[in-house]
């Protein structure tokens, strides 16, 4: 007699699930996307106990405060004795004693006369502890008035939570007694209220007078107009940089913003543009010749595309036109879209001096500037074209398409990175700004964990790309590398190991740069292979890995790349191939990683020579 088979065996034991089913790319690919998500709410899980852990906290500081303690008979017995005490001290010792002794151990004043010297080797081995009569600080020694009511406060850090004196008795109340700002009224924040807030985002600014944050968007100054195309665009919670640029835009105040990729930049400068460009009288017929009334300068295509597309998401319900202007399209045909007029364009600098050059568009009452990524637009050589470009613009006082004379012009500056470039352009371009930076300036986002490896030769390094590749990551991935023939071969040996891949640098057309990115952003195509022109200004959502198949040439480039992923708070991947070559960037690639709270710097960059100073170029 046959021993039965396995499928027998199965259906015996009543097995037939467990029969092995291989998991589908597609199936592992959710199953990743779940497990991010998982993270994610646990990670808002966590901050969110935290708070209230902490309002709890607040809350029976306020109890106890507000609860008076019954003494018990051994404490009131004692209470008694130091109150007798006290009555004989102070009848023995006049109130001006008392009063010196305060200050002496209080306030630093000493009286003069022969100081006690401490006797020898007891100043770091041992305490002494030795008590006289004018250490008594009890309030019947040191008078009620003298004792400060608060219950481990910060009394008085701002000067909102110090009152006026009465009797020489300070009314000074415990910061405890106060309400967290998340369950205070607009009306009812205060200055440190404020504070707080910018601590929680991570906000920090500088500059005079700076317009408090923006905690919802129905509680801001916006116009209702430009609230609703919000609404409808799905914005539903500014973001940090949201929060505190657009109040101060919206006060028509120049302004410089420091915040990494990702982060709402675009829409923080978009916002408060619609805002002022509504507050105009609408273009006609005769005053569309002066110009548009805003203008946003981006150092890409690209980026320039990306910032049309989400001021035509918020503008399309306002009525207004927004033409861009860039390279790679025809110029004719952009002539053209001006000749009906546009109240906002967005152009990238060479372009748009070449329009401006054959007087297809005046500038005359543009008095709304944004500059994207303008130590971006320096380091592309468009410095000449940007100084044409400002002097092109109107000057305080001159007259306007109706005769009245046009008010200065107000600048927004944004980057991710602060080098010197940006500051010398805000000098020479902006009037008394505000400042105002999300995290730290020139380092990567905390939620990119971020690993770095040394390669030896160029096969080591494509076999390695392919093994880390196929490590689980789901798409989208970008490849980065420094030379267009590079991007060429790194997408064919890409395809050989069968991922779909899409190559974007500079030596393609416009119209192949769009449909690279599209094909990536639709699903057509897992890996985005690329030089530093997709660093900026692309948005493909849900990047998982970005892979540096060779380190940028200066290392904000850097911190441009790893920036395409953990955007808008989830986490992301960076992995990174160096060799000697790439020596005068380890000092700062190590100090980068040491930063980073989910990265670790590995032993050999650590023990490199290279990487314990900085080098005369990254100085």
């Amino acid at each position: 007699m046959a021993p039965p088979s396995v499928e027998e065996l199965l259906r015996a034991r009543g097995g037939d699930g467990l029969r092995p089913r291989f998991v589908s790319k597609k199936e592992r690919e959710q199953h990743k996307r779940d497990a991010q998500q998982a993270e994610q709410s646990a990670s808002a899980a966590l901050k969110e106990r935290i708070r209230a852990e902490r309002r709890e906290w607040e809350r029976r500081g306020v109890q106890a405060l507000q609860t008076p303690r019954a003494p018990d008979a051994d404490a009131a017995k004692s209470e008694t004795s130091d109150a007798s005490a006290s009555e004989s001290a102070s009848a023995a010792a006049p109130d001006a004693v008392v009063a010196a002794s305060v200050r002496e151990r209080y306030l630093g004043e000493r009286k003069a006369g022969p100081s006690r010297k401490a006797r020898r080797g007891e100043g770091n081995k041992r305490f002494l502890f030795e008590w006289e009569d004018t250490d008594d600080t009890s309030v019947a020694a040191l008078g009620a008035e003298s004792v400060l009511p608060c219950l481990g406060g910060r009394a008085g850090m701002d000067g909102s939570e110090r009152q006026s004196t009465t009797g020489g008795r300070s009314s000074v109340r415990s910061t405890l007694a106060e309400k967290p700002w998340t369950e205070k009224r607009l009306d009812e924040m205060k200055e440190r209220d404020w504070r707080i807030f910018r601590e929680d985002y991570e906000i920090s600014v500088r500059g005079r007078d700076i317009a408090p944050p923006l905690r919802e968007w129905r509680e801001s100054t916006i116009p209702r107009a430009v609230l609703d195309a919000i609404a409808a665009a799905g914005y539903r919670e500014p973001t940090a940089i949201q929060r505190q640029a657009i109040p101060i835009a919206l006060q028509q105040r120049d302004l410089i913003g420091i915040a990494e990729t990702g982060s709402g930049k675009t829409a923080s400068f978009v916002v408060p543009m619609l805002a002022y460009v509504l507050s105009l009288p609408k273009l006609t017929s005769e005053t569309q010749s002066y110009g548009p009334y805003a203008l946003v300068l981006a150092p890409t295509r690209e980026l320039a595309q990306q910032i049309e597309g989400e001021a035509q998401r918020l503008a399309r319900r306002l009525g207004l036109t927004i033409v861009s202007l860039v390279g790679g399209r025809d110029i004719t045909e952009q002539g053209y879209s001006l000749r009906n007029g546009a109240e906002i364009v967005i152009a990238t600098p060479g372009r748009l001096r070449d329009i401006i050059e054959r007087h297809m568009l005046v500038l005359s009452q543009c008095t709304y500037l944004v500059l994207d990524e303008a130590d971006r637009m320096v380091d592309l050589g468009f410095e000449d074209a940007l100084n044409y470009i400002m002097d092109s613009l109107p000057r305080a006082g001159d007259a306007g398409a109706d005769g009245a004379p046009l008010p200065r012009r107000m600048t927004l500056l944004y980057s991710a990175t602060m080098p010197p470039s940006v500051e010398s352009i805000s000098q020479r371009f902006l009037h008394d700004p505000a400042v105002v930076q999300i995290g730290t300036a020139n380092q990567a986002v905390g939620t990119v964990e971020q690993q770095v490896e040394f390669i030896s030769s160029d096969e080591q390094r494509r076999t390695r790309m392919l093994a880390v590749l196929d490590s689980g990551y789901a798409a989208p991935m970008i490849v980065f590398v420094n030379q267009k023939t590079t991007a060429d071969m790194v997408g064919r040996d890409l395809r050989r190991a069968g991922w779909h891949v899409a190559v974007l640098h500079s030596g393609l057309t416009q119209n192949q740069r769009e449909e690279a990115i599209a094909s990536v952003r639709e699903g057509e195509n897992e890996i985005l292979c690329c030089t530093d022109i997709g660093a900026r200004g692309i948005d493909l959502p849900n990047v998982s890995l970005v892979f540096n198949y060779q380190f940028p040439t200066n290392f904000a480039s850097y911190i441009h790349r790893i920036g395409r992923t953990g955007r808008a708070g989830r986490s992301g991947n960076a992995y990174t191939l160096i060799d000697e070559h790439d020596a005068e960037h380890f000092y700062e690639l190590r100090q980068e990683l040491s930063k980073s709270p989910v990265s670790t710097v590995p032993a050999a960059l650590a023990q490199h020579p290279a990487a314990q100073a900085p080098t005369v170029s990254s100085q």
